[in-house]
């Protein structure tokens, strides 16, 4: 599970990496960003906006594939 206060933190002081989008498992636009810059600047005030939910989506994610894993492993216990 990721945290939204971590997510920030790398945002603030590490997002001109784009470690909080590698962080939230964003590693496509985390590359394309850190060969444009940032897009100038522009990308990195827009991402505090989007942070949150990204967290939230990552999360919602990992916690549907245990669901998944879980149902899975229940289903061949039961067979």
């Amino acid at each position: 599970m990721k945290n939204k206060t971590t997510a920030f933190l790398l945002w603030a002081f590490l997002g001109l990496f784009s470690a909080h989008r590698f962080y939230t498992g964003k590693t496509g636009s985390a590359i394309f960003y850190l060969l444009t810059l940032q897009l100038l600047g522009i990308g990195w005030i827009i991402d505090v906006f989007l942070i949150g939910t990204w967290v939230d989506q990552y999360n919602t994610n990992i916690e549907l594939k245990t669901i998944r894993t879980t149902t899975m492993a229940n289903s061949v216990q039961q067979n």
